[in-house]
């Protein structure tokens, strides 16, 4: 036996520093292939502070497409860094916040563009988290790891995303490692959709895999409220905006009023504002898909409310 161990340990030694290599390179490729990761967007950033820091899901992403964040920075004299990712809810988009501010980065102001499917499941929260694809993107730094063994021990985040996270094995495993990671929604951008009762059904349905439980739009609440109490405790203004949706999709969500109502309650507890544009493009041609805005309903968007809005909020001497 005593012939043995100093075998067996070199072999262990070689396996370690290969897969130590491998993560360095799968490291590597993700930092010249990330694109739309909010955690990589944040660490593009530069220092200094933003005007606006834009968090959310999809319908909040186009804000960010290209040429969209310049156009939308040279109408208003502002800076905005857009955080927002695809399907995450509050729970996700408090653990990039909190990164952005870990890094030093500040804002002036908070735009959190809700939707209210991320606020019924655990889909878009927790097990976003824990979501091979988006932990592919995501760069390693220690707060992260650290961060996220807070949402295991205290949110109920499954343990198995710290420990991919931490070893890379979604980096390392990656098929799709050489293209750009781009949400799907950037290349349909330009397109219009046809309305279509079949796919809103279906986007419905996906959207809102457990319903509407009452105690799930509680705990999510809560979620976004500890969101925006720290960005009140850095001297944050918090606004809340509802994106335009068009009629045949907003009115098959469930709910909604309910929503709505939880929705303004917790902006009286936090005083965050509350923009409602969900009414103000109907036109189904106006969108890509089934419910995003595609380019030539943003710019309507934009000039019709966004612009004059953010104008609103300019700092003194560069409205």
């Amino acid at each position: 036996m005593k012939t043995l161990w100093r075998p067996a340990l070199l072999f262990c030694t070689i396996g370690l520093l290969l897969y130590l290599a491998l993560y360095a390179a799968a490291e590597q490729l993700l930092q010249r292939q990330g694109h739309s990761n909010p955690v990589f967007r944040v660490e593009q950033l530069p220092p200094g502070t933003a005007d606006w820091v834009v968090l959310g899901a999809s319908h909040a992403m186009p804000l960010g497409f290209a040429g969209v964040n310049e156009s939308l920075e040279q109408a208003t004299g502002q800076r905005l860094v857009q955080l927002a990712g695809p399907g995450t809810g509050p729970l996700y988009n408090r653990w990039v916040f909190e990164h952005y501010l870990q890094s030093g980065h500040r804002a002036r102001h908070l735009l959190y563009v809700v939707d209210s499917f991320a606020f019924y499941s655990r889909t878009w929260n927790e097990d976003r988290l824990a979501d091979a694809k988006l932990l592919a993107r995501t760069p390693w730094r220690a707060s992260l790891a650290a961060s996220l063994a807070r949402h295991v021990a205290e949110d109920g985040v499954d343990p198995r995303a710290l420990l991919d996270y931490t070893t890379g094995f979604s980096k390392i495993n990656n098929r799709n490692r050489f293209e750009p990671d781009a949400w799907e929604g950037e290349a349909q951008f330009d397109r219009s959709a046809r309305a279509s009762a079949t796919a809103t059904r279906k986007r419905i349905a996906y959207l809102y895999p457990q319903g509407t439980p009452e105690d799930a739009l509680t705990r999510y609440m809560d979620e976004l409220a500890r969101l925006l109490g720290t960005a009140r405790a850095h001297g944050m203004t918090l606004h809340l905006l509802k994106m335009p949706l068009p009629a045949g999709f907003r009115r098959q969500l469930p709910d909604e009023g309910a929503f709505d109502a939880a929705l303004a309650a917790l902006a009286l507890r936090t005083g965050a504002e509350v923009q409602d544009q969900s009414r103000s493009i109907d036109d189904a041609t106006l969108y890509f898909d089934s419910d995003h805005l595609n380019r030539q309903g943003l710019a309507r968007f934009s000039e019709a409310f966004l612009v004059p809005w953010l104008r609103q909020h300019a700092a003194p001497g560069t409205r």
